[in-house]
């Protein structure tokens, strides 16, 4: 057999060794398709390693300066806001607010970021204001309105064969609280802002607090209602035996000018209904307070009991005093004394954001911080209140 025979000839299929050789070709070749993709696969993931390794050792280095900067990006922004005017990063902060019911103002007027809104708030819960014992809503209107029932719908008894006879219809009233501006105006030094150490919204958040404190404290016992909520002490006031809605019912002390010997605080006590006492409180002065502590019963102990517990608060003839310094003294023909449930009868209404605009150029070389924020108040049950008058009639 010669050599020639064993290639194949053109046209022909190949030999069983040249198919066995090309298959083993493409195999290869194959593999090495394959390793390339997993060489390529494993590069990227290495890459991506790589990044996140550089991350978390940016994050997990040391801080250079003694103290880790750990404040939220909107406190920064608002930081550099009242230090230098800067209000580039609050503009940034816009697109943030998703979850904000009210977005920043054109006209330049700015939130006040979470921290010294709260500091702000908790300050004017805790002072000795008819706030700590009011009803306190949070509106987004211009107004708030508190619907009264004035009157029970009536029932009557009949037997098996009598007729049904008409029973009263019960009628309701509308009380509209409308919101009104309370600002204040502090004012700072450049030079002070452009301190580091000093803590600028510490201080902006106890000067406001103090001023709106004072303000609605006052408001809410005497307040006219015109441009400022309307209190309680300025409705008008008729005897308890001739009460009716819209005015608040007082008893007499039985002595013009003085409190007398305690009696007509138990009789102010049970003027009001037994539904309204389970929540009551006295308000009063320190001047008031100071006298009422003074009275005592015919066996000689004192109306005002210490409390009986360490933390407990005295208490008046059972029911604790809110010491308000807006009542009036004890003197001819005033009412220093008033007793009720302040969750029922009396409502305050308020928007919860605070306002704060920076005014560099009205007073150089300080800086005003035009601080603003809308609330109202006055009587939403006129039988939830009562008062103590010195008069004998």
């Amino acid at each position: 057999m010669k050599t020639s025979e064993t290639a194949s000839r053109t046209g022909e299929d190949l030999s069983p060794v040249a198919r066995v050789g090309s298959a083993l070709a493409g195999l290869v070749a194959d593999f090495k398709t394959l390793q390339t993709d997993l060489q390529n696969k494993l590069h990227k993931q290495e890459e991506r390693l790589t990044m996140l390794d550089q991350k978390s050792a940016r994050v997990a280095r040391p801080v250079l300066s003694t103290q880790m900067d750990l404040d939220a990006p909107h406190q920064k922004a608002f930081d550099a806001y009242l230090r230098n005017g800067d209000d580039e990063a609050l503009r940034g902060l816009e697109i943030e607010g998703k979850a904000m019911s009210v977005s920043v103002n054109a006209d330049g007027g700015y939130l006040v970021d979470p921290v010294t809104s709260d500091t702000i708030n908790s300050v004017l819960s805790s002072t000795a204001s008819l706030r700590s014992v009011a009803s306190v809503v949070r509106v987004e209107g211009a107004s708030f309105d508190v619907l009264i029932d004035q009157n029970d719908i009536g029932a009557g008894w009949a037997d098996e064969t009598s007729a049904s006879a008409e029973s009263a219809t019960p009628t309701i009233d509308r009380i509209s609280i409308p919101l009104y501006e309370l600002n204040a105006l502090p004012k700072v030094s450049q030079r002070l802002l452009d301190d580091a150490a000093f803590d600028v919204e510490g201080w902006l958040a106890g000067r406001i607090a103090e001023k709106f404190a004072i303000s609605e404290a006052a408001a809410f016992v005497s307040g006219d209602g015109v441009d400022k909520p309307r209190g309680f002490l300025t409705h008008p006031t008729v005897i308890e035996s001739g009460w009716s809605w819209g005015n608040l019912g007082y008893q007499i002390s039985g002595v013009s000018g003085d409190l007398g010997d305690g009696d007509a605080l138990i009789d102010l006590v049970y003027a009001l209904g037994a539904q309204y006492r389970a929540g009551a409180s006295f308000v009063m002065n320190s001047r008031t307070a100071g006298a009422v502590r003074k009275l005592k019963d015919a066996d000689g102990r004192h109306l005002w009991s210490d409390g009986l517990s360490a933390g407990e608060p005295a208490r008046l003839l059972g029911y604790p005093v809110l010491i308000c310094e807006d009542m009036p003294d004890v003197d001819v023909d005033t009412t220093p004394v008033a007793f009720g449930n302040f969750q029922s009868g009396y409502t305050i209404a308020e928007r919860p954001d605070v306002r704060v605009l920076r005014d560099p150029f009205s007073a150089k070389p300080h800086v005003l911080f035009y601080a603003s924020k809308r609330v109202g108040g006055d009587v939403s049950d006129f039988a939830a209140i009562k008062l103590l008058r010195c008069s004998t009639s």
